[in-house]
């Protein structure tokens, strides 16, 4: 997803920033804090597009002070092409919040309408209800809302939905967590952020940001140690742990088993090792790897969904598959293995 730190929008674009969450999630409140900051303010108009109404309510005030003009989108199928240039004719905003309704499906909105359609005309569906937007929207910015006090009820019975919502996110936020348990806040970072991989997780109670380094963690193999193995049912804690604290893992010699994974036009010395996971539902599977590099002749038996046991140092590298520095594996060692049948899950 393009955001503020690395897109350029064209004259013609129009950003678009999605604001998701559950009803009762904060999602007005936080719009309505970030619509008063400073350098949120915009000379044109900004068109907010809102898919429900909860407790909390946007004054004519407000939004005439912002250059701000609400429209209530009733249906999910109002998110289609025709109906999204009227609006955009009639108000010529220049740029667009949604705060969308956590109960409606998004991801066509990330395909593009094109392609949505030809799915819709295989699958047999009617074309004119795809969700898509026209063609000079740009989602610039995805951000989710999340109610920490109700997030146990949503993970046991809504876990696919809060995938679909963390999926293209930028920025997460969890509020209202000053009565969970500190373990517990580690349990819901560790599911979420596997469900959101590029989103930054901020944990929030009364008075702020919590700080998320003076949670426990209980790992399941010695971090201190300089060299240590990944058991394979404890892949997705180590996997996701690494995402967050890499630092303290520079240098560490690390053994694991896993997938291989070469992609095309990737140089002949690297390879992606990794792991299925299952981070909603049997039907969102994802593949959790960092880059890993080796000798060419090294790497040259080894195929695509080959299994390997690895033996790898921890580094860190500038690359673009991570908008910036991420882990980088110096593999010492690869041996042929066996497959594991079971997904990681968390």
């Amino acid at each position: 997803m393009a955001t503020s730190d690395n897109y350029e929008l064209r004259d013609d674009q129009i950003p678009v920033f999605l604001i998701n969450g559950f009803l009762e999630a904060g999602k007005t409140d936080f719009i309505k804090y970030t619509m008063a900051q400073e350098y949120f303010q915009a000379e044109g108009t900004t068109l907010l597009l809102l898919c429900e109404e909860g407790e909390s309510e946007y004054d004519d005030a407000t939004l005439e002070k912002y250059h701000t003009v609400k429209v209530v989108m009733e249906n999910e199928t109002d998110f289609n092409e025709e109906n999204l240039k009227k609006l955009q004719e009639q108000y010529n905003p220049e740029r667009i919040i949604i705060e969308w309704n956590g109960m409606w499906n998004q991801d066509d909105l990330f395909n593009g309408p094109m392609s949505e359609v030809a799915l819709a005309e295989q699958q047999g569906r009617d074309p004119e209800y795809v969700l898509s937007l026209p063609e000079s929207w740009v989602i610039y910015q995805v951000i989710t809302i999340i109610n920490g006090a109700t997030l146990d009820l949503y993970l046991n019975n809504m876990k696919s939905f809060i995938g679909q919502m963390l999926r293209q996110a930028e920025l997460c936020i969890v509020n209202r967590c000053d009565n969970i348990p500190n373990e517990k806040l580690v349990d819901y970072r560790r599911k979420l952020r596997a469900m959101g991989q590029n989103a930054m997780l901020v944990l929030e109670g009364k008075d702020g940001e919590i700080p998320q380094d003076t949670l426990p963690e209980d790992l399941p193999y010695d971090i201190n140690q300089p060299s240590f193995a990944i058991n394979p049912e404890d892949y997705g804690t180590w996997f996701v742990d690494c995402m967050d604290n890499p630092d303290r893992y520079i240098g560490k010699e690390i053994t694991f088993t896993a997938m291989v994974l070469k992609r095309n036009g990737s140089p002949k010395n690297e390879i992606v090792p990794g792991r299925m996971a299952m981070t909603c539902c049997a039907q969102d599977m994802t593949f959790l790897g960092y880059v890993a590099k080796a000798d060419p002749a090294v790497l040259a038996p080894y195929n695509t969904r080959d299994w390997a046991k690895i033996t790898a140092v921890v580094g860190m590298e500038e690359r673009e598959e991570y908008g910036g520095e991420g882990p980088v594996l110096d593999i010492k060692k690869i041996v042929r293995t066996g497959a594991i049948d079971d997904a990681v899950t968390f």
